[in-house]
């Protein structure tokens, strides 16, 4: 078994194996590495497990990892940031453990001292009570093979909120970067008011460059065509996954998130795709709620952090209290055109 980083000859194998992993995403994919390095600058450390390195087939483990970083800090590396979970892909336990191995090795040559795995599933043997996420869950949605056997699963009140904003006249428009410029604004807007940064126009940007026919931006309009909702999704054999997604709130009334998550859902049966991740969300809370609506069901999150020269994986999510608690008030007070020109350069130091 040899271990070593992914270089372009390998990258068509490398989206193969994760293409048809059981346990592949849309994350694990090259083209969030190609993304984040365009983008952000951070540097990508994709560790590839080969039995025969003369064939480009012979993939038996994959391990990304990003070296994410405060300037002149020396940060750590994660699999991966800006994402719910990557983690490691392999044919075994074993090799889990070999790639894990190797992932130390190089930190500890480039001085990292921490290493960040978030994943959808046990890795490496490692006690699940040891790394399980007691805070976060994913909201996954089984689907059907047609929308309208989805449709007709829902309760009367949420057809309703569906039906309602079609028969107001707002549209739906499912493209790539052409709508980027229309979507930005509304989502540069919806994160003020969450209280949070903005992710950088050129971070959307390179996402959908990156994954090409394998991402969409989906766009919701007022019958007056001003944009008033709008989402990323991500496409893998396995499922659907939505990165970002926002609504303004001033329209909240004519329900455009709802028609939002209904084409999100909508185009994911109609192409095929067997389940519809909702992404991450506190049990209770309110976006936890919305999913829920939907029929969603929780799955777990396993994410743990392990220092270098320490065979210890820590859960570091055994409290919902953030570092970050307060700040968000602090950030809606700010001007909308301050935290668009500041927030894409604080964005991309916040790894979540």
């Amino acid at each position: 078994m040899v271990i070593k980083e992914l270089n372009l000859k390998d990258k068509s194998a490398w989206d193969e194996y994760v293409l048809n992993h059981p346990h592949g995403n849309v994350y694990h994919l090259p083209a969030w590495k190609d993304a984040v390095e365009k983008a952000y600058k951070f540097k990508g450390c994709y560790l590839i497990a080969k039995n025969d390195t003369r064939k480009e087939n012979s993939i038996k483990g994959i391990l990304p990892l990003v070296h994410h970083h405060l300037p002149f800090l020396k940060g750590k590396f994660i699999s991966l940031p800006f994402c719910d979970a990557a983690g490691p892909l392999a044919d075994s336990e074993d090799i889990e453990k070999a790639l894990l191995k190797e992932a130390i090795k190089i930190a500890h040559q480039k001085r990292i001292k921490k290493i960040t795995i978030r994943s959808t599933k046990p890795f490496a043997g490692i006690d699940e009570e040891q790394i399980i996420n007691k805070i976060k869950v994913r909201m996954l949605l089984n689907l059907p093979d047609k929308s309208e056997k989805l449709l007709a699963t829902f309760k009367s009140k949420l057809r309703s909120q569906i039906k309602k904003p079609i028969r107001d006249g707002l549209t739906v428009k499912i493209g790539n970067t052409e709508l980027l410029s229309s979507f930005y604004p509304l989502f540069a807007e919806n994160m003020h008011d969450l209280g949070s940064p903005v992710h950088s126009l050129q971070w959307i940007e390179s996402i959908l460059q990156n994954y090409g026919n394998r991402a969409h931006l989906v766009l919701v309009r007022m019958p007056d065509k001003t944009p008033a909702a709008g989402g990323i999704i991500l496409c893998h054999p396995n499922q659907v996954s939505v990165p970002w997604a926002s609504s303004l709130r001033c329209f909240n009334r004519w329900n455009p998130n709802m028609l939002l998550y209904w084409s999100f859902l909508k185009f994911s049966c109609d192409m095929g795709y067997p389940v519809f991740d909702f992404g991450r969300s506190t049990p209770g809370e309110g976006t936890y709620r919305f999913k829920k609506q939907w029929g969603a069901k929780t799955a777990p999150l396993f994410w743990s952090t392990a220092t270098i020269n320490s065979n210890l994986w820590i859960n570091n999510h055994l409290s919902g209290k953030s570092k970050y608690t307060g700040a968000d008030e602090y950030w809606k007070k700010l001007p909308l055109p301050a935290t668009k020109m500041i927030g894409p350069f604080l964005r991309k130091y916040i790894s979540l």
